[in-house]
């Protein structure tokens, strides 16, 4: 009975129009626009890495294998199960160019490929010849930023290795690009057999050799996987099928995605602050309205219910346009991100992350509408001609608070279970959490310090108004500081991150990072390759260790992953190398190396990090699959390896006996004068033109240019959690207009000019900002210093440069809304406004 009579009372109260609630709906639809957009965004990005799945890969199925060429009974079972197979292999090599005794090198990533390549997708060149007829006789694509780095045209000649190549065409569209990975170099392509002589598929050396399979029409992938793992997996076989055709990009856009739905959250959080706001301003509007319905005989259950229904059809309304602005964006800018993008998006309406953000805005409009719905059926017919709102207890009724609870961990739920990262959205969730106590304790601090300097500021009457103002108790003081104090804090906190990211990777790194990595160097390559640098006064340091790679295919007799769980070293293939004794350098953490000339069962030294992340112990057993044989050894130590110096670092080191006989090659590192590293590349590739160079400098700009992408799109989330809370501003600005206007007449009448009046608004404006942008600079620094120190394990720095401007950011956005309200006041008559108070 009494929901019906709020029904009514609600239907009524709504035909009033939206008055005192656009900015109530632009932070609710602004913050699930934001999150719905990310969501429709990643969905269209998976949608088309599923839906071109067997393009990205090269076909329908892959089987990969390291170090090798698939054995005769490999290739027949492949060719028995599929209508047709590509063999491909994948390097690293020089691209060597010699003009007039000058020679130019660049670093490139090498596929080369055979007739049936590529089984799916269109290869398109530039000029527009086949494939087929690009490659025959030693011809060569490659991509143009490289061949452009070389000054090759169509027809020069360089050299892969030993082996000379003529370039015939540049490469416009890779169809398996995207399904290979990151890449340290630009692509070059050529023909397998070409490279029988080059000196670049050598026993030993780093490549991967991955075969494409077109299988029958309907036949089961997980069968053809079962059978393919049972017969092979103890060979060192890799799976992948069209199902996840680049699972880099997939795994990558699925993080970037969640931590940038994280951010959203923030937003919607500052627009929680400005719901909150417009229901207490709405409801103390209503005080007189609720009063007379109390003194008429409603209850507190009508008073609660007709108001939640009011603010739940406003939220709902809110929330229905978040959501169509989140599902319409991306569509009407479609082709520009399509364009942008390495990889096919299918846009459409995904339903998933529509309902996902609609979830989110739910939640967060019950989380936040809550509490002042609550303390608006406190009101009492008594309290007809009083401020009745202001005047009630803080905390409502404990089954308010109860419910609160309730639905801050609905929300924690929700985030977990979406996000896929539990620890990341509790981290956070308590950053919020962390960040609004701090800035609602500084909005008490920064009211009762302006009090407390008020008296001070006498000859002073500006700053004394200001300060009154502030320190006043309907100032807005609280919402100022809330709202753009945490969009400010995001913003801060990513900022100081992204720079000092920057700073480890483009100053720090290379200071105590290696000037080269040289690859591939044959063992007898060994004494003339130490010869020369050893010799250079530019040469500081020279590291080097035998190099192989496998894969590990169980632990303690069980399949890895089953085990140990999803751990980033049983992905793929890892580093494996041997020692006779601990180098100079390595520090045992715990067991014992095994001593010189020792040739028993097979012992092995695993990284202590990495160990302890995997839950291993000492006597644990480790099958390594290297070149198809499976080496079982006992962990007998753990050390310290630091990852962090771009330095050689193996996760797993064996003793000599265990990889007798395996065929490898030697991974050296150079640390050097950055004057002396052209020269040292001259005569060590001249000398053995099948070693790989890798620059380090050059890998560091690569990795930069991700983290440019990375920090653009986080700066965009970012954006939009500030933009929100200059709304709540915007809001917090037009609510206490009313207050203003009647000050200035005050002080009109008291004779104060209208540019002293302007200056006290502008002022007031100004410090609560600088106060919001110093507060959330705190909270960001703090909470950027916590994560480079604890999760990134790197030195921290203040950005100052990011730190100015966001204070100085903080004082503009208050100055603009609170000089946007301030006209009116200044226009209005004293005599209008004061005789309305009488």
């Amino acid at each position: 009975m009494s929901l019906n009579i709020a029904a009514r009372l609600a239907r009524r109260e709504l035909r009033g129009g939206l008055r005192g609630f656009r900015i109530f709906l632009a932070c609710l639809a602004l913050g699930v626009a934001a999150i719905a957009g990310v969501g429709s965004v990643r969905s269209a990005i998976q949608a088309g890495l599923e839906d071109q799945g067997a393009v990205l890969l090269g076909g329908d199925a892959q089987v990969e294998f390291t170090y090798r060429f698939a054995t005769d009974v490999e290739r027949a079972w492949m060719d028995d199960t599929a209508d047709a197979v590509s063999e491909v292999t994948d390097f690293r090599s020089m691209a060597t160019v010699t003009r007039d005794d000058a020679t130019e090198r660049g670093l490139t990533q090498v596929k080369s490929v055979d007739a049936a390549y590529p089984l799916l997708g269109e290869m398109v060149l530039d000029p527009p010849l086949l494939l087929a007829e690009a490659l025959n006789d030693h011809g060569a694509v490659m991509a143009p930023i490289l061949a452009d780095r070389l000054g090759l045209e169509s027809g020069d000649n360089f050299r892969l290795g030993t082996q000379e190549f003529t370039l015939r065409a540049r490469i416009v569209t890779e169809p398996d690009d995207a399904g290979d990975g990151f890449g340290l170099g630009p692509r070059t392509i050529v023909r397998t057999q070409d490279l029988q002589d080059s000196g670049l598929l050598a026993a030993g050396s780093l490549f991967e050799t991955e075969y494409r399979m077109r299988l029958p029409e309907g036949i089961d992938l997980d069968t053809v996987k079962a059978e393919a793992l049972r017969l092979f997996e103890d060979t060192g076989l890799s799976w992948r099928d069209a199902r996840n055709g680049a699972p880099g990009i997939a795994r990558f856009v699925e993080r970037l995605g969640s931590f940038l739905i994280l951010v959203g959250l923030s937003g919607l959080a500052v627009g929680g602050i400005g719901v909150s706001a417009a229901v207490r301003a709405y409801l103390a509007e209503k005080t007189s309205v609720i009063a007379t319905l109390r003194t008429l005989g409603a209850t507190r259950s009508v008073i609660f219910q007709t108001y939640f229904l009011q603010i739940g059809a406003l939220s709902l309304l809110g929330i229905a346009i978040g959501l169509i602005l989140g599902a319409v964006v991306p569509l009407i800018f479609a082709p520009l991100i399509t364009e942008a993008l390495p990889v096919p998006a299918i846009f459409a309406l995904h339903p998933a992350p529509l309902a996902e953000a609609a979830l989110y805005g739910l939640l967060t409009a019950l989380l936040f509408t809550l509490w002042p719905l609550a303390r608006a059926e406190e009101v009492r017919a008594a309290t007809l001609f009083r401020d009745a709102l202001d005047s009630a207890r803080l905390l409502p009724a404990w089954r308010y608070v109860f419910a609160t609870l309730v639905l801050i961990a609905a929300l924690l739920s929700a985030a977990a279970v979406f996000s896929g990262n539990p620890a990341l959205t509790l981290w956070t969730a308590g950053g919020i959490a962390a960040s609004l106590l701090i800035l609602a304790l500084a909005a008490w601090a920064i009211r009762w310090l302006a009090r407390l300097a008020t008296p001070a500021a006498r000859g002073r009457p500006v700053l004394r108004w200001a300060l009154g103002a502030i320190g006043g108790p309907r100032e807005s003081a609280g919402s100022v500081v809330l709202s753009l104090g945490l969009g400010l804090t995001v913003l801060a906190a990513i900022g100081q991150i992204d720079g000092n990211l920057r700073s480890a990777i483009q100053r720090d790194l290379p200071e105590v990072a290696p000037s080269y990595f040289f690859v591939d160097i044959q063992k007898d390559q060994m004494p003339g390759y130490l010869d020369r640098l050893e010799t250079d006064p530019a040469v500081s340091r020279i590291d080097s260790a035998p190099m192989l790679r496998g894969i590990i295919t169980r632990i303690n007799g069980k399949p890895a992953v089953e085990a140990v769980g999803e751990h980033w070293v049983l992905r793929g293939d890892r580093g494996v190398t041997y020692s006779e004794t601990p180098g100079a350098r390595t520090t045992v953490t715990e067991g014992a190396w095994w001593p010189e000339g020792y040739d028993g069962p097979p012992q092995i030294s695993f990284a202590a990090e990495e160990a302890q992340e995997m839950g291993l112990e000492l006597g644990d057993e480790i099958t390594v699959n290297i070149l198809g044989r499976d080496i079982t050894a006992s962990i007998t130590s753990f050390r310290q390896v630091d990852f962090s110096t771009a330095g050689i670092g193996f996760v797993m080191t064996m003793n000599p006996a265990a990889l007798s006989g395996a065929p490898h090659t030697f991974i050296s590192t150079v640390y050097a004068e950055e004057a002396a590293e052209a020269q040292i590349l001259r005569d060590l590739a001249n000398a053995y033109p099948n070693i790989t160079a890798i620059r380090v400098r050059d890998a560091i700009d690569r990795v930069s240019e991700l983290l440019d992408g990375i920090g653009q799109a986080v700066r965009w989330g970012a954006a939009a959690t500030l933009l929100t809370g200059f709304l709540v501003l915007i809001s917090a600005a037009a609510a206490g207009e009313g207050a203003r206007t009647y000050e200035a007449a005050v002080l009109k009448t008291l004779g104060a000019s209208r540019t002293r009046i302007l200056r006290s608004f502008a002022l007031r404006a100004g410090l609560l900002g600088a106060a919001a942008g110093a507060v959330a600079l705190g909270a960001g620094i703090t909470g950027s210093w916590a994560i480079m120190t604890f999760v990134m394990e790197s030195e921290f720095a203040v950005i100052w440069p990011s730190a100015f401007a966001i204070v100085t950011g903080g004082i503009l956005a208050t100055l603009l809304a609170g000089l946007g309200f301030a006209w009116g006041p200044l226009a209005a008559r004293p005599a209008a406004v004061l005789r309305a108070r009488e």
